[in-house]
């Protein structure tokens, strides 16, 4: 990490056995941190371990090209590193894949509905307790009838059906009202409107795929391209914690390595816990707490210590503390709590070194011998040898291109779901209530000739054929057939286009 002591010249390192014991990146804005987040990845990779961070600004992109000697910081560079006794300095370039949720700059990460969930769905949704109740019923309904939720599609048309047969279901799985449904639609409305479609569907995101090395046995540092993404701030937080709790579920035990399987920086971790319910706050401090034994170590990357909730903020060993700023009794009393959370040096009163230390440097506490928290120090933080600051477009699609992934996630993929499966009902129901209709017209027509005395050997013809017709066998694609039919009686079953489901599949 760099050089600390009274000259910098003592050695300041985070071992990689304790690297999944989690850690704390903090500072105001300006005071460095985007570049240690670079020589940490850079580290890491060096060491075969693959790392994911987003990059908020565009700056990591760099981390892909090797850094120059014609670079205005190339003096400064060399200079530090002769400080910190970093005598094996030198540039390169690493192996990067970028990824992108709207898969602009880099290879689209995708999920499912049902694979997020209905607590992370709502936590993006923004939904109340009640509307997240009947999220909940509409997954698993739809989980108990084979009806894949893949996309936004798949669940808006599994709401528009559950809202016209909540009569039915209401009885087994609660209360289920239009309002809720309702304000579902409009907030699934306004996700699309972000650009949270391209989020949802298929091929999905393989955790393995984010965690390869290359040829060499360098890891590989997964880059998500989060400048736009930073516009939809509930979207970034919820698809980086998506991903963390898919780690959680479905990589395997592996106790304490001698180093990690993969680190994962969250950035802005602030955004994570904002308004955050307490229930999504214990799943984080949940996933937090036993994901190390999973091999896998969790960097926080925010402003200030007090963004991250103090049951959390306790589970990272190593930190990194940049400049906090105290211009106001809440920065003052903030900066003496950070303070209080190291392990205090004699040399120095660490309240005052986090006020005054500079850009590229920082109060520093690595785990040291059986995990305990080594003595504070303020720490020069060594130079980066991948290149300070964003690639072109044109270097970025190169590394796109030459990615050991390419053109696997790119093609979106529309399998038959639950959108699918309830279109085919409705039409289903729509020939059933026009066959009923004509029926029943000929029906209609026969009594009248029998009655006109016009066909003198007919029989008499009841209703009994229309309505048998339509007579239910019970079952999830019945109650709408019996929906469709009751509604379009009497009237011609083309109208099922544009009436009860005909609006929803339309110009689909």
């Amino acid at each position: 990490m760099g050089g600390g002591g009274e000259d910098y010249a003592t050695y300041q390192g985070l071992l990689l056995k304790y690297a999944n014991r989690h850690g704390l990146v903090a500072g105001a804005t300006g005071t460095g941190k985007t570049v240690t987040l670079q020589i940490m990845a850079e580290s890491f990779a060096s060491e075969g371990v693959p790392v994911f961070l987003s990059d908020v600004k565009g700056d990591l992109s760099g981390l892909a090209r090797s850094g120059s000697e014609t670079f205005k910081l190339h003096d400064a560079f060399t200079k530090r590193a002769g400080i910190i006794g970093f005598d094996d300095y030198s540039y390169g370039a690493f192996p990067v894949t970028f990824w992108d949720l709207f898969g602009e700059q880099g290879h689209p990460i995708r999920t499912t509905v049902s694979e997020m969930g209905p607590l992370l769905l709502s936590r993006l949704l923004e939904l109340t307790d009640a509307q997240e109740g009947v999220l909940n019923i509409a997954v698993r309904v739809a989980d108990e009838e084979g009806m894949p939720l893949l996309d936004l599609k798949d669940l808006q048309a599994m709401l528009v059906w559950l809202g016209e047969n909540r009569g039915e279901l209401s009885l087994r799985y609660g209360n289920i009202s239009t309002a809720s449904i309702g304000a579902i639609q409009r907030q699934l409305l306004v996700l699309e409107n972000q650009g949270g479609t391209n989020f949802f569907g298929e091929p999905a995101l393989e955790l393995t795929d984010i965690m390869r090395t290359d040829i060499d046995g360098r890891g590989r540092i997964n880059i998500l391209a989060a400048d736009k993404l930073m516009g939809s701030p509930r979207l970034y937080a919820t698809s980086l914690l998506w991903l963390l709790s898919e780690l959680f579920e479905e990589l395997p035990e592996v106790g304490d390595p001698d180093k990690p399987r993969l680190v994962f920086f969250f950035d802005e971790a602030h955004l994570l816990f904002d308004d955050a319910p307490k229930a999504l706050v214990d799943k984080v401090e949940q996933v937090a707490r036993l994901i190390r034994s999973k091999g896998v170590g969790v960097y926080f990357v925010t402003q200030n210590p007090s963004d991250v909730p103090e049951d959390i903020l306790g589970q990272l060993g190593n930190r990194i503390q940049h400049a906090l700023r105290a211009f106001t009794a809440r920065d003052r009393k903030q900066l003496k709590m950070a303070a209080q959370t190291y392990r205090d040096n004699p040399r120095f009163s660490t309240e005052d070194a986090i006020r005054e230390v500079g850009v590229g440097e920082a109060v520093t506490s690595f785990l040291e011998a059986k995990g305990a928290p080594g003595v504070v120090e303020r720490t020069l933080i060594r130079p980066p040898s991948s290149q300070l600051g964003p690639i072109t477009s044109a270097e970025r699609r190169e590394v796109i291109n030459a990615s050991p992934i390419a053109g696997k996630y790119e093609a979106k993929k529309d399998r038959e779901s639950a959108y699918e499966l309830l279109r085919g009902r409705a039409e289903e129901a729509a020939k059933a209530a026009e066959e009923a209709e004509r029926q029943e017209a000929e029906a209609k027509e026969a009594e009248s000739a029998y009655k006109t005395g016009r066909r003198y050997e007919g029989e008499r013809v009841g209703r009994s054929t229309s309505r048998s017709s339509t007579r239910s066998t019970g079952g999830f694609g019945d109650a709408l057939t019996k929906m469709v039919v009751k509604e379009l009686k009497g009237t011609t079953g083309r109208r099922i286009v544009r009436g009860i489901l005909g609006g929803l599949f339309k110009g689909r």
